[in-house]
């Protein structure tokens, strides 16, 4: 028995131990064949059980992440239901002030230029109308446009300043600072198009180089009332289920809103009535005179005829004592009929005009005269006449394209007049509006860490859920914004999101400043030195509501 013993444990210690050389790479055959095997078994399930581990590990630190972001929604949300105390302590911005792009040394500007309408002359709300009516009167009468056309009322709640029409299309546009289609401003007539429908026409949000070729801007004020007679026509051949070419509809309408400028309806229609149409204004004149006693140079560069302009100053200066009849006095240069934006590049000359006989002369002008008036000319012409460099001389224009951009380029200063800017501010400085912009900005600062924290692959059904409740709230506060301002295409400067428009992109190149009416420039010395706010890197009369609003309740 013992031998039999000490044989089986001999034979068991030898099998161990080519065993354990076979496992060891030294060893061959079977055994050693079997073990790798087992060893490659066991490291896959140790490795299946660490990624099960990492991946409820990794599930964890998602959750984590998400109960964070939501508890800080949550107590966010409970301090909408008030306005907090807080944001009364908010700087709020001047409607009456004047807002820099580039720095600008008032104490170097010896030379002002004015345009006339809607920077000089002030007007009620009512021209709109007038014009709307009168285009579209041309449209049936003139271009055989349906006759149920007449029936078309001007609607002031539709349109803003700096929207696009796109000929092609024939979609109203508002587009952001870097050329994309605000998502809830894009229409096709009267009816706002989804995303979808925006999509399925577009393709995508930005507007390419080619498709940027087929738009046209409506920037000036008096592209309110073309705005809504394009949509007004655009709707009523859908109505009517009548084909239509997007791009006639724009050469009919701008026809004939251009037909009621160079005929002189709309002119004799507001010299008609004009204090229905024009607004008294003895701050410009007093503007103008303190200019003239610090000895600057003013001139007057209009499109419009000089009968219109005469006509409209003595209405709106007319209570102002002993300036009446003598409004020409205050300008060295009086130019009329210019054909803006051509003055600027063209060469043209000048002529004489005769107030009394309503002719122009014929002899050279090669000077400017005291109390005469000039048509046409252009800008090569009147430097050399003038004698008046660049940078001394600053121009007042309400339309960015006609009156500023060649001015700019010939390096002028520039100061654009934008009437809405007041109202908008206004509307800015309210509480209300800021409330709902700090709710905006602090779902947007939890929308981005959302993104940010978590892979596609991470986010699950609490992801999701959390992701809806945050867009529900953030269109909930654009909403409310939009409404604020219009109800269609929402703030002129701003985007739904916050961001600036394209009109506000055209300010920031062709302004070196701008403000809602140049008797603004009463508030300011004549010597002051504007600067450009060193926190502010687009648009200077956007404030940021901050988010931590909320946090410290």
């Amino acid at each position: 028995m013992a031998s039999s013993f000490r044989r089986l444990v001999s034979i068991c210690s030898s099998s161990i131990k080519r065993t354990a050389c076979s496992a060891s790479g030294v060893g061959e055959g079977l055994g050693g064949s079997k073990l790798r095997g087992y060893s490659a078994i066991a490291s896959s399930r140790q490795i299946e059980l660490k990624s099960n581990d990492e991946a409820q590990s990794n599930t964890a630190v998602v959750d984590d992440e998400i109960a964070k972001i939501q508890h800080a929604f949550d107590a966010a949300r409970q301090g909408f239901h008030k306005i907090p105390e807080a944001l009364k302590e908010t700087p709020k911005m001047n409607p009456k002030g004047i807002y820099v792009n580039k720095n600008l040394r008032l104490d170097n500007i010896q030379v002002y230029g004015f345009d006339y309408d809607y920077t000089l002359a002030h007007y009620s709300a009512d021209l709109q109308s007038l014009i709307y009516d009168l285009a579209k009167e041309h449209m049936v009468n003139e271009l055989r446009y349906p006759d149920i056309c007449m029936d078309f009322e001007y609607d002031p709640t539709f349109p803003i300043r700096g929207l696009y029409y796109d000929r092609l299309k024939g979609c109203l546009l508002k587009l952001d600072f870097f050329g994309s289609i605000e998502p809830d401003g894009c229409y096709f007539g009267r009816n706002k198009l989804s995303r979808k429908e925006i999509k399925e026409i577009y393709g995508t949000r930005h507007i390419g180089r080619d498709q940027a070729r087929g738009l046209v801007g409506l920037m000036d004020f008096f592209c309110f009332s073309e705005a809504c007679l394009i949509a007004d026509i655009v709707q009523h051949f859908v109505d009517a289920k009548l084909e239509f070419d997007a791009c006639y509809i724009y050469e009919d309408v701008n026809h004939a809103i251009q037909h009621v400028h160079h005929s002189g309806l709309v002119h004799r229609g507001i010299l008609a009535d004009p204090s229905r149409y024009l607004v008294k204004n003895g701050e410009l004149l007093r503007f103008l005179r303190m200019l003239k006693n610090k000895g600057k140079k003013l001139f007057l560069l209009t499109n419009s005829p000089f009968y219109f302009v005469d006509g409209g100053m003595n209405f709106m200066l007319e209570d102002s004592t002993g300036y009446r009849d003598s409004w020409r006095e205050i300008f060295d240069v009086v130019i009329a009929k210019a054909n803006k934006p051509e003055f600027y590049t063209s060469e043209h000359p000048f002529r004489c005009y005769d107030t009394e006989k309503d002719t122009l002369a014929f002899t050279k002008v090669d000077s400017f005269l005291p109390n005469k008036i000039y048509y046409h000319g252009c800008l090569k012409s009147f430097l050399q006449i003038t004698k008046w460099n660049g940078p001394e001389v600053i121009y007042f224009g309400d339309h960015l394209f006609s009156d500023l951009r060649g001015p700019s380029k010939a390096g002028w200063r520039t100061a654009a007049i934008i009437h809405e800017l007041e109202s908008e501010i206004h509307t800015q400085n309210e509480d209300s509006y800021r409330f709902e912009q700090a709710k905006f900005h602090i779902i947007q600062e939890l929308l981005g860490k959302l993104h940010s924290t978590l892979r596609t692959s991470q986010r699950n059904a609490k992801y999701k859920s959390l992701m809806e409740e945050l867009n529900e709230e953030r269109q909930k506060a654009c909403s409310m914004m939009k409404r604020m301002f219009n109800r269609s295409f929402g703030a002129t400067f701003l985007t739904d999101t916050g961001q600036e428009s394209a009109f506000a992109y055209h300010i920031h190149q062709y302004a070196d400043v701008y403000t809602s009416k140049p008797e603004n420039f009463l508030f300011y010395p004549p010597e002051a030195w504007l600067h450009v706010p060193f926190d502010i890197k687009i648009m200077p009369h956007h404030v940021k509501v901050p988010s931590t609003l909320f946090k410290n309740q």
